[in-house]
């Protein structure tokens, strides 16, 4: 994802084993077929390290699956689409970051919600500086173990899209870049020898860890490979050449067999096929789109006027592929907040934009983001502030949003209609109304006919359709007119091979379709309040089929002997049923649902089957063993079950229990008592804190001994060391994430009137200074006066005046405190991740002391053992490197404080607090902590929760204000510790109101 900086603005022109692995569904079923169930957690443990590893660089052989002998499949593609065995697939995406959700367990919730509602595939970036602390050293275990996640989404059955980079954006802390990288001589991105030795350090590791897991041998489900990222730099030039080269040679040497794509930074055909060396032909041409919400969808091309160079039409011979297109967008400090992003790219924008994207030739379409989660500790960018949740379908706290169900509801129609795999243009087809575009499509070796129907006004339009198949020709709808609310979009779907029934023509979303229960089932979707008309021929039946509505009212029949067709006309309201009964062949089962109740309908498609189920909040997973449909998901509140299932199902299990059921005249299974909703979450008030004063390096007296020298003359760095100053950035001494502290000591200079320190930190990073322990002034990069958060006031200077008492000839010192936020990515590829973090110069008025510097970050730097929580868990602050952030901590010695409270001394100052929680078993509940004061207070609270870092909260400037405490690092029967440090500036710091906030509960949950 492009930081704005790098991509200029958004376009304004139009865990626990699973017992069975879910088969992919749809047109992808028949690949899928080979996949075993194994333990998600356990499986191919012999086969990564169970500790960092030293890696050295240079290519590495291709890894063998572990495990016992895997069938291998083929991917291959055309213009159309991919392909796996030969079966067309169409890839439907959503990104998700495992290291934006530090909890392993809940890794597979995450891939289980997106399965579920529709997706077929996930997209992953992996992030180099997120597993390697120093060169050649990586760590692949815990919350870092990429195996892991890899098995959860092979033991979901959903595909998976990698991209390892080296470089990934995406709103990173230096997009991805290891800090220790800062501290080389590497020209970034480019094909210098340096940074490529760098780069294949990490590409060597973290393609160990992919190589396991490609489809083309059998050993998970990984699709696709993406080598950099929006490299828009260098592009047709020796350099980009050689080094996108170089990084497809590299994939390759080391095992990668799958199709390798490089995404454009928007539909510029940059990095097509053919513009560097492969030495093969398994590369694909993908592109970027982040439109506003606001505006009219593009057409990318293919089926659109995309131009002959842009979009999909740059790469013709290849499937139309969104590497990356707006699932929302992310929120800059002092901004609007996630609501109001997700309240514009809502459900009607993902119809009015992602069905465009299909009608323009997209076969492989990843939606960026779908679970944004946490950037928690340093990870972030300085552009976005904690919560990365980018108004995404599934929340940070990881609840389902409104946006889910017109994601499940395309999802599983791509899925249903394999026809829509293989598309070219139709001849035109006009509406009677202007206003709506129509884009016709059909399928040149069946014969399907699809009209993408959009409305780009704000105003809801009505209209009628003509349009002739091999069936006739018809005025669609013979009764009343289409509606299509402002803009919205749907998707009529025409002359269609529908199981043992013919589609003529659907006016409502055709859902989903199979067989199932000794039946046919079609679900048929649509806005509250909206009529459907279907017509289905059954020309062999003069007398026409028996039509009996088994549920809802406002239905009609119509029959016409002369031509076999069977009209329906129903209303999109709750949960209409028609059984359609020929005189031969299979019934039909026809369910009208509006799109709340298709919020509650779950789809599976099993080596049994089809599975239906209706009611739950969420269906996790479904699978027949013997004569028994095995569930698990989760309920929100007591509700009915209901669920068509394969011949032979004659019970049904909820979680592991056994649930009485019915069989109804719609052949389903329905529970005779509701299933139960989840127990009550009591969440304790936050008091008893304690509070302590920090900062003892401001002090004269502090023993710094112990610290670094900072005497460098030479740096790496891009920010100009100042003439006659000492290098006083902070990577250049090892310290790359949090707060440094500098002592600076002198002698002499009696005449020293006034002192400027420069610092760089990102936008809203602060310095507070100290002389002789007196405080003598602050500063904080101004937030961003851009509504899209850019980089702009990256340096800040403060002049603080010499106290009179300071104004002598005798010793001094200087003591300094640096919040940096992040380095800046490198979007452009020219090395801005190397942008000096921390103080850049200091000089006097007056005189001109020489100063002896010595600096202090992070306990241990660079070369610290690597624990559980990782390099990007702490920073430099001395609670930090003496442990007041862990639980085990004792603090019966500080004081007692109330919230909340406004403390007027500058600095750092710590609060902390236990607080006991009772969540009852098989009850998956997602808690916040929230705070709350009065926008005039000037400070920061660093959120420490059992020692994990897990934001950062800036008052008055916002807009975040709740923070998740994610579920895998809650103790969730016993006592939980926060620990929050302050840093103030000035007079009006403190802490205001904390408390515990229910973001979400539910009975279920993923395994535990």
């Amino acid at each position: 994802m492009p930081s704005p900086a790098d991509h200029g603005r958004r376009e304004t022109h139009g865990g626990a084993p699973v017992s069975r692995r879910q088969l992919l569904s749809g047109a992808a079923a028949a690949a899928a077929a080979g996949f075993m169930a194994r333990p998600a957690m356990a499986r191919a443990a012999a086969s990564r390290p169970s500790a960092p590893a030293a890696v050295s660089g240079g290519a590495a052989g291709g890894a063998a699956a572990t495990g016992a002998a895997a069938t291998a499949h083929q991917i291959t593609f055309d213009k159309y689409s991919l392909m796996v065995d030969g079966t067309r697939l169409f890839v439907w995406s959503g990104e998700f970051h495992p290291f934006r959700l530090p909890c392993p367990s809940y890794w597979l919730d995450i891939l289980q919600k997106m399965k579920a509602n529709g997706y077929n595939a996930v997209c992953m970036y992996f992030n180099w500086s997120y597993h390697s602390t120093a060169s050649g050293v990586y760590d692949f275990t815990g919350i870092r173990d990429m195996d892991m996640v890899l098995d959860m989404a092979a033991d979901t059955g959903i595909y998976v899209l990698a991209r390892p980079g080296p470089y990934i954006n995406g709103e990173l802390n230096a997009g991805g870049f290891p800090g220790w990288l800062t501290r080389t001589a590497a020209v970034a991105r480019t094909d210098d020898p340096g940074y490529l030795a760098a780069a294949d350090q990490w590409l060597t590791a973290i393609n160990a860890v992919l190589a396991r897991h490609q489809v083309t041998d059998g050993s998970g489900t990984l699709l696709l490979y993406q080598i950099e990222n929006e490299y828009a730099s260098n592009v047709g030039t020796t350099t980009g050449i050689d080094y996108m080269a170089h990084l497809y040679a590299k994939a390759r040497a080391d095992g990668i067999t799958v199709p390798i794509y490089h995404n454009d930074k928007g539909r510029n055909g940059d990095w097509t096929p053919g513009s560097f060396p492969t030495g093969d032909n398994n590369y694909l041409y993908a592109f970027d789109g982040y439109p506003s919400a606001t505006g009219t969808p593009p057409d990318w091309g293919y089926y659109g006027s995309g131009g002959a160079t842009g979009g999909a039409s740059a790469s013709p011979g290849t499937p139309g592929f969104e590497a990356e297109f707006g699932g929302g967008y992310f929120d800059p400090w002092g901004g609007k907040g996630y609501a109001a992003e997700r309240s514009t790219d809502n459900a009607a924008y993902e119809r009015q934009f992602y069905l465009t994207n299909v009608a323009n030739g997209i076969k492989i379409h990843n939606v960026y983001m779908t679970f944004g989660g946490t950037s928690w500790g340093w990870l972030p960018a300085s552009v976005v502030y904690t919560s990365y949740d980018y108004g995404a379908a599934i929340t940070e706290g990881r609840q389902l949003t409104s946006k889910v169900p017109a994601m499940k509801e395309m999802g599983y129609f791509l899925a249903s209609v394999a026809d829509i795999g293989q598309l070219a243009t139709a001849a035109p087809v006009t509406a009677s109304n202007s206003g709506v575009k129509t884009y016709h499509l059909a399928n040149p070796s069946t014969g399907t006919q699809f009209y993408f129907l959009r409305n780009d006004s704000t105003a809801a339009l009505t209209f009628t359709l003509p349009f002739s198949t091999s069936d006739g020709s018809y005025t669609v709808p013979y009764s009343g007119t289409l509606q299509l609310n402002g803009k919205d979009m749907k998707v009529i779907v025409a002359d269609y091979a529908m199981d043992s029934a013919h589609l003529v023509f659907s006016t409502s979303h055709l859902m989903t379709h199979g067989p199932v229960s000794g039946q046919d089932l079609v679900l048929l979707a649509s806005r509250p309040g909206d009529t459907g008309e279907t017509i289905l021929r059954y020309p062999k039946a003069p007398s026409g089929p028996r039509v009996t509505v088994l549920a809802g009212s406002g239905v009609t029949s119509t029959w016409n002997a002369g031509n076999g067709d069977l009209r329906l006309d129903y209303p999109h309201q709750g949960l209409t049923r028609i059984l359609v009964t020929p005189s031969s062949g299979e019934p039909l089962l026809v369910l009208a649902v509006d799109d709340g109740t298709a919020a509650s309908l779950w789809r599976f498609s099993t080596s049994d089957g089809l599975v239906l189920v209706s009611g739950p909040a969420l269906v996790r997973t479904a699978t027949v063993s013997g004569s028994v449909l095995e569930l698990t998901g989760d309920t929100s509140a007591s509700t009915p079950l209901e669920a068509w299932a394969p011949a032979g199902v004659s019970s049904v299990s909820w979680n592991g229990a056994a649930v009485p059921v019915t069989a109804t005249s719609s052949g389903s299974l329905a529970s005779r008592a509701p299933l139960a909703g989840p127990g009550s979450v009591t969440l304790p008030a936050l008091g008893g804190w304690k509070y302590s004063t920090e900062n003892p390096e401001s002090a004269v007296g502090f023993d710094d001994s112990s610290w670094t020298p900072a005497n460098l003359t030479t740096s790496y760095s891009k920010t100009p060391v100042p003439a006659g100053q000492p290098v006083l950035f902070a990577d250049d001494y090892g310290f790359h994430y949090g707060d440094v502290w500098y002592r600076g000591s002198w002698s002499g200079a009696a005449g020293a009137t006034a002192v400027s320190m420069s610092y760089q930190s990102g936008q809203v990073g602060m310095l507070l200074a100290w002389l002789d322990g007196e405080f003598i002034g602050s500063g904080q990069i101004p937030t961003p006066t851009s509504s899209e958060g850019t980089t702009q006031g990256w340096t800040q200077t403060v002049e603080a005046s010499i106290p009179a008492s300071s104004r002598t000839s005798g010793s001094h010192v200087l003591a300094v405190l640096v919040r940096p936020m992040s380095h800046q990515e490198d979007g452009g590829a020219d090395n801005s991740f190397k942008q000096a973090l921390g103080l850049t110069s200091v000089t006097f008025t007056g005189a001109s002391p020489k100063v002896t510097w010595l600096i202090q970050g992070t306990a241990g730097g660079e070369t610290k053992s690597v624990p559980a929580r990782g390099p990007m868990n702490n920073g430099g602050l001395y609670g930090e490197r003496s442990g007041w952030y862990l639980p085990a901590f004792e603090d019966a010695a500080w004081a007692d404080v109330s919230l909340p409270n406004t403390d007027p001394r500058p600095g750092v100052s710590w609060y902390r607090s236990t607080f006991p929680l009772n969540v009852p078993a098989g009850v998956d509940a997602s808690l916040g902590l929230a705070i709350s004061d009065e926008a005039s207070k000037s400070y920061r609270a660093q959120i420490f929760l059992n020692g994990w870092n897990v934001g950062q909260y800036v008052n008055g400037v916002g807009p975040q204000s709740t923070f998740v405490l994610p579920a895998g690092l809650l103790n969730r029967s016993s006592s939980n510790t926060l620990a929050i440090a302050v840093l103030a500036g000035g007079s009006s710091g403190g802490l205001g109101s904390v408390s515990l906030t229910n973001l979400g509960t539910v009975a279920g949950g993923p395994p535990a």
